[in-house]
């Protein structure tokens, strides 16, 4: 990054160069994400900035930002006043009213609308965000965060983004007509100007439009309740039992110390593999256990937020903030009667890093009943001798060239891997007995080479070993790749999911779609196998934005084409498989 800094100094000369400076480091990029340079960024916002900085006089209906009906034409002609002129927006007519639209012509476009507004001295705590809005076929691009949406950002009277981020209202699908939404942005102290960028961002394709965009002063009793965090010592008094029964593996099962069964069901809340921060991680396990009834979490959980080491964490750290983040989530499941599945969410084959890690890892929650440690998310491109045992990452069968390699192409830089049972042995070295969650080869999902002669070995004192498998539609061969293994060992589906198309799923080859995703069936088809053989799961995601989605929105709607099938699951519905795959 600091290779960037000279060109980025070079920008801030301008306000128009400050706007796109605080947009190229605002939450919504990662460093994988920058597949865009800062020049062409720069270019693209001054394009979309060809208007006159300064603050239009309020409307007289009390919002603060001027035209919110896009009425309004005495500046300049053909064009509502005050809002900018991007390449790919149109003002146009229907019904009597004007409206403001945006469309994406070629997948990966950005159409960006760039405007400041000044806020009252002193700034109210908190501003009400009114939007009158249609969408139709939004379809995400290749990030999470590639779509519909309003970035924002705060802004103090020397021009220096200031905290906290007001978030990013964002839309995907399509919206059947006009709905009005409401959003309620914390106002920083030092505030002095709101910046407003509504976007098509690098979305796949789609249409936006605005009928009405107004902001008015809130006061702070609308804010929403802060989320929790619930330290360690005083988790007792949010509802829960202080820890639960200890578990351990016994043939193919998962059972307390008394030889009672568990199966363990319930939701994969993502976000904190992405964003240092996570996204409403406490909230979503109160909601997943008290409302879906899940009895366990699975919470990636990336190696180099744990030390501190990801973009824009605070320097000198060292992951603390992260790491307290994760005792919260740990917390928060325990408090609320459910086990929580600590995934290192990784790709490829493990390596030092991942050691180091576990080392960490392990110590921190050793014995803690409640925590099951899953080792790698998804290896793949390997040999099962290299799976188990390590070696080197070069040759024909160390390549990766997976079916899923065009989606994740994350590559450690190491050459040579530790192997699976190495993880095992930093575990054990640690004192730690934690059940242990191991995925198979094929992005996590084949488990063949555990059923044959590639199983692991724990050590002496150890509470056993689960194997991890993540099914999608276009994984073939149930019985070998995972139904095998489930005879000899406890199984997780740590992953399982069902989009509602194939349009976000492009890196799959089309002789691999052969399910019509537009029916119900691979769903509950999928979802009755794992009931009859009593696998262990959770379903993916328990996010809105990152597919495919149990739910739609921070309401926790289920999603019709996933998410009603996974929620009746865990409330007791039994699924009968009609076909195997």
């Amino acid at each position: 990054m600091n290779s960037l800094m000279p060109i980025a100094r070079d920008l801030i000369a301008s306000s128009i160069g400050a706007a796109a400076v605080a947009l190229l480091l605002s939450r919504h990029f990662t460093l994988r994400s920058l597949n865009m340079s800062i020049r062409r960024l720069a270019l693209l916002v001054f394009l979309s900035c060809a208007y006159p900085l300064h603050s239009a006089p309020a409307d007289t209906s009390g919002s603060l930002l001027s035209n919110g009906d896009f009425s309004k034409d005495s500046k300049t002609a053909g064009w509502p006043d005050d809002w900018a002129h991007p390449v790919g927006a149109t003002w146009e007519t229907e019904g009597g009213f004007r409206f403001l639209r945006l469309t994406s012509s070629q997948p990966g476009q950005t159409v960006l609308v760039y405007r400041e507004m000044k806020l009252p001295s002193p700034p109210p705590p908190a501003l009400e965000m009114k939007l009158r809005v249609r969408y139709s076929n939004i379809k995400r691009g290749k990030n999470a965060w590639f779509d519909a949406r309003v970035m924002a950002h705060f802004k103090d009277a020397a021009g220096k983004v200031v905290k906290p981020d007001p978030g990013a209202p964002s839309f995907t699908g399509s919206s059947e007509g006009w709905i009005d939404k409401s959003y309620i942005l914390k106002v920083p102290p030092s505030a002095s100007v709101l910046e407003l960028m509504p976007a098509l961002f690098q979305a796949e394709s789609g249409t936006l439009d605005f009928a009405r965009f107004e902001i008015f002063p809130a006061t702070a009793d609308k804010l929403p309740k802060p989320e929790p965090i619930i330290p360690s010592e005083t988790v007792a008094a949010v509802g829960g039992s202080r820890s639960l029964p200890e578990l351990h593996v016994a043939g193919n099962q998962i059972q307390q110390k008394d030889g009672k069964a568990v199966w363990l069901q319930g939701l994969c809340i993502d976000s904190m593999e992405w964003s240092a921060a996570g996204e409403k991680i406490q909230q979503s396990i109160v909601v997943a256990t008290e409302e879906w009834k899940a009895n366990v979490i699975r919470l990636p959980v990336k190696g180099n937020f744990w030390f501190g080491r990801g973009p824009w964490q605070k320097k000198g750290e060292g992951g603390l903030a992260y790491r307290k983040l994760v005792d919260a989530a740990v917390d928060t499941a325990m408090a609320h009667g459910a086990y929580l599945a600590l995934d290192l969410h990784s790709f490829g084959a493990p390596t030092a890093q991942s050691l180091e890690f576990w080392k960490d890892a392990a110590t921190r929650y050793k014995n803690r009943p409640e925590v099951l440690f899953e080792l790698f998310n998804e290896p793949h491109s390997v040999s099962w001798e290299v799976w188990r045992n390590g070696g080197k990452l070069a040759g024909p069968d160390n390549k990766n060239t997976d079916v899923g390699a065009k989606e994740n192409n994350e590559d450690s830089g190491a050459d040579v891997s530790t192997g699976m049972q190495s993880l095992i042995d930093a575990i054990r070295a640690t004192g730690a007995h934690n059940i242990v969650i191991a995925g198979g080869l094929d992005w996590g999902y084949d488990l063949s080479g555990v059923a044959g002669n590639f199983a692991l070995k724990d050590h002496d004192g150890g509470n056993g070993i689960v194997y991890s498998s993540h099914i999608y539609p276009w994984k073939k061969d149930w019985q070998a790749r995972t139904l095998d293994a489930a005879a000899k060992y406890p199984i997780f589906v740590g992953e399982v999911g069902c989009p509602p198309d194939w349009t976000s799923f492009n890196f799959i080859p089309n002789n691999q779609r052969t399910e019509d995703l537009s029916k119900p069936d691979w769903a509950m088809d999928v979802l009755g196998m794992i009931q009859k053989h009593h696998l262990n799961w959770t379903g993916f995601s328990f996010h809105p934005k990152c597919g495919p989605m149990v739910i739609q929105d921070w309401d926790y709607t289920p999603t019709p084409y996933w998410g009603v099938y996974v929620k009746a699951a865990l409330g007791g519905k039994i699924y009968e498989m009609k076909r195997m795959r």
